[in-house]
């Protein structure tokens, strides 16, 4: 399996490629991310996979981040006010869309790797808004919503779960426990503040710690910019059991979408993901804002291969 690949470079030491960001790719070519774009434009989708995976990503995510029942739930009173006013399919449209998407980025991986191996990641984030760990639900509840999330994504077709933009040590076990019960491989993914903590005040020491048990492949920071993640790769790399890696965004959040700015060009952005390769990440990629490019300027940059 492709995820077997991955492993095995991973337990070498050697670096594997994350994507980059795939929503606002959506918008810089000129279309709103909003409702995905997973049925309205799969061409579109397809295509971004298949610019990834052509610029070098050993690893590909699908367009999914922020898919889940409660994601649509959410925009009403209760089930019964949903399904008095909402469109007939939105009780099951989440399920729908996610498995479109695992299906664009199988369809770009056999169009375009050539036979390489590149695993494909099944995108989930905290069942609330990433930024606010006050809004989480109970661990019972969020335990319970994460395996009817992950059920649907390995039984579409993915290689790993990409628990990603995790901002509490609690979710991040829920999200966990749920990916060992389906029996899917899993990496979990948190997002950190200046200081390198989670937006819980939690240590990264702690939830790597807290993590270690559940034995996910690998533990990385995202959606934040290159200098948070640079000073909370630190500390995790300090604890770390299990391979570790970062993928920051580039810009700003303007929402509800997102401001593209010059801070960090990709060969700058090459130039900390040496940084990064230095205090023990394995893993590199990018999120919001990031593209094609970047991938490609890494691959060229920090491969050891031909």
């Amino acid at each position: 399996m492709s995820y077997d690949v991955i492993r095995q470079k991973l337990q070498r030491g050697r670096v594997v490629l994350l994507d980059g960001a795939i929503g606002t790719e959506i918008l810089r070519r000129d279309l709103t991310w909003a409702d995905h774009q997973l049925k309205r434009r799969p061409d579109v989708v397809r295509a971004i996979h298949a610019d990834y995976i052509a610029a070098g990503a050993d690893v590909i995510s699908t367009n999914t981040f922020q898919l889940t029942r409660r994601a649509f739930l959410n925009h009403f009173k209760d089930l019964d006010h949903l399904r008095h006013i909402g469109a007939p399919d939105l009780e099951t449209r989440w399920a729908e869309l996610l498995r479109a998407g695992v299906e664009l980025a199988r369809e770009a991986r056999a169009q375009t790797a050539g036979g390489r191996p590149v695993a494909i990641a099944g995108a989930m984030t905290t069942l609330e808004w990433c930024f606010r760990p006050d809004l989480a639900p109970s661990p019972d509840q969020a335990r319970a919503e994460y395996r009817e999330t992950v059920e649907v994504f390995a039984a579409a077709g993915c290689d790993l779960m990409l628990v990603e933009t995790v901002n509490s040590i609690g979710e991040a076990v829920a999200a966990a426990e749920a990916c060992r019960a389906v029996g899917i491989p899993f990496w979990v993914s948190f997002v950190c503040d200046q200081q390198g903590k989670l937006f819980t005040g939690e240590t990264l020491e702690q939830a790597a710690r807290a993590l270690d048990p559940l034995e996910p492949g690998a533990v990385l920071l995202n959606c934040a910019p290159p200098p948070d993640v640079t000073v909370g790769l630190a500390e995790l790399a300090r604890h770390r059991t299990r391979p570790v890696g970062v993928y920051p965004h580039v810009g700003r959040f303007n929402p509800p979408e997102w401001l593209f700015t010059d801070e960090y060009p990709p060969d700058r952005y090459l130039e900390l993901a040496r940084q990064w390769v230095a205090l023990g990440a394995t893993i590199i990629g990018g999120c919001c804002g990031t593209t094609p490019d970047y991938i490609a300027v890494l691959k060229r940059g920090l491969s050891d291969e031909p």
